[in-house]
């Protein structure tokens, strides 16, 4: 997780920031990825008294009992950032709630085309729905400025080396943003499969976007993402011409780790199977 990827590196602070602003940053370290990583504790575990001599007979395996402890402390952060992170993702599902937003983490790999889904089911929306937008990525303001072409109010969250975003970067962009009562809140997280699968935000539903383009085999590679979403959208259908993904055995793969998962197949760019997506939308009620 966050030990291993490099996530919450001090010296490059999340940012959140509209279209034409520089930016509020945040020290990552301020709130739920505090990496206390323990080096007080190594010290202690691993501290000995060299002025005796270890000649008992037997072997002492200091690297066996240096990685397990490096396991076992490795696990209990991870169980600590996890916790305070759903402290914090159960208080913004409560405002939500209070505020008839429904709020939907939109999860792909980069390329998939999210953005691009996003930009015209806000247009489909226009008038039947209040929309509002949360942009993720770890460096640019490139999604954001798209979405704001749209008319529709978004901020965008710069997670510096971050990989995902996570539920305190959500309360603080939903408290720039102030969307509307029963508004739909998009959140369109950092392009990954992996890490943002394990920050829950306070959404009401979780939504993985894959293309035809990656190949069926995604479900298999990351099924943890799968497994924990609400709904599988299979973008780009008007390309199933001319690449090779075998549509069934995509659903199938994904069945065998989420058999309650929803699929959804449509091209963002030329609109055909969104009116489906544009229905389940308007069909969510943030009491339901």
């Amino acid at each position: 997780m966050c030990e291993t990827c490099g996530c919450g590196q001090k010296g490059n602070p999340v940012k959140i920031s509209r279209p034409g602003e520089s930016g509020q940053s945040h020290d990552h370290h301020d709130h739920d990825h505090t990496h206390d990583h323990g080096h007080n504790d190594h010290d202690h575990d691993h501290t000995h008294d060299h002025d005796h001599t270890h000649d008992h007979g037997h072997t002492h395996d200091h690297g066996h009992d240096h990685v397990q402890g490096s396991q076992q402390r490795l696990i209990r952060l991870e169980e600590d950032i996890l916790g305070k992170n759903n402290l914090v993702a159960s208080r913004n599902g409560g405002f939500f709630e209070a505020k008839g937003i429904v709020a939907l983490n939109l999860m792909s790999s980069p390329g998939s085309g999210k953005t691009t889904l996003l930009e015209r089911t806000i247009k489909l929306l226009e008038g039947k729905r209040n929309v509002a937008v949360i942009e993720g990525d770890q460096q640019t303001l490139n999604d954001a400025n798209r979405i704001d072409r749209t008319g529709a109010p978004v901020v965008q969250v710069n997670t510096g080396n971050g990989c995902h975003l996570d539920a305190e970067m959500i309360r603080l962009a939903v408290k720039k943003l102030e969307p509307k009562e029963g508004s739909v809140l998009f959140i369109e997280n950092v392009g990954n499969l992996i890490c943002p699968s394990l920050f829950e935000l306070g959404e009401k539903f979780r939504i993985v976007i894959i293309s035809v383009t990656e190949g069926e085999d995604k479900p298999q590679k990351y099924p943890t993402m799968f497994q924990h979403a609400d709904l599988c959208i299979i973008n780009k259908t008007d390309l199933l011409p001319y690449v090779d993904f075998d549509m069934e055995k995509a659903k199938s793969y994904a069945y065998t780790v989420n058999p309650k998962l929803v699929f959804m197949e449509l091209s963002a760019k030329t609109g055909q199977g969104m009116e489906t997506w544009i229905d389940w939308i308007l069909s969510q009620k943030p009491a339901d």
